[in-house]
């Protein structure tokens, strides 16, 4: 006998509607506005009855190909090695960017006095299951972009500066974790989402319509 949906974990219950309605949009059984209606209850409802009604009336159920699609694109990238390997980013009246595919040492550290840096994790490639970022900011800053798979740890000690952390995780406890270190003097560090879950969910939908269509 099937558990009671109200006794179930709303997670995996939300998890499950949003992937069947990803599924039917990207086959043309849902319209933009009906999608992005019930994707927004999907995820800010908290009753489960609520959110299992949302799929009532949808007949595609997830096949492997949705699987390995979302494996693909909801999975941080993560090649581990082994190595101590430490990255350097120095910025004096100056800045710098790290973005794109690039490879995450076990450890980074960066310098930024009277300058910053931009740091795009977004589609880096993880090689530890845990990074260290050391930073030392004085009259500077480090702006920090996280991916929504990743778990974020802020210990950054803060001097007529600050920390700003708007990237909440929603990672698995085995996903890639980044924890922040250092000393922030007159200056500031902000960690934030390159694009909320939603957002994601919604370009994901998008290109598996492309698939389809």
């Amino acid at each position: 006998m099937p558990v009671k949906i109200e006794d179930r974990p709303i997670d995996a219950v939300r998890d499950e509607v949003i992937d069947q309605l990803i599924m039917n949009y990207s086959h043309g059984k849902l319209s933009f506005e009906a999608f992005e209606r019930r994707l927004d209850t999907a995820m800010n409802s908290q009753d489960n009855t609520e959110i299992a009604a949302l799929a009532d009336d949808l007949d595609l159920e997830v096949d492997k190909d949705y699987v390995s699609n979302k494996q693909r694109d909801f999975v941080p990238q993560f090649a581990p090695h082994e190595g101590d390997d430490t990255d350097y980013m120095v910025n004096i009246f100056g800045g710098s960017d790290r973005s794109g595919r690039w490879s995450v040492a076990k450890e980074i550290r960066t310098v930024s006095v009277f300058g910053g840096s931009n740091i795009d994790f977004s589609d880096a490639v993880f090689s530890q299951q845990r990074t260290t970022l050391k930073v030392f900011c004085l009259f500077g800053g480090e702006n920090i972009y996280v991916p929504e798979n990743v778990n974020v740890v802020s210990k950054a000690f803060c001097i007529f500066g600050g920390v700003s952390n708007k990237a909440p995780s929603l990672a698995h406890i085995n996903s890639p974790t980044i924890v922040i270190e250092g000393l922030v003097v007159f200056g500031g560090v902000d960690i934030k989402l390159k694009r909320t879950i939603k957002e994601k969910f919604v370009a994901f939908a998008d290109s598996m319509k492309n698939m389809f269509n």
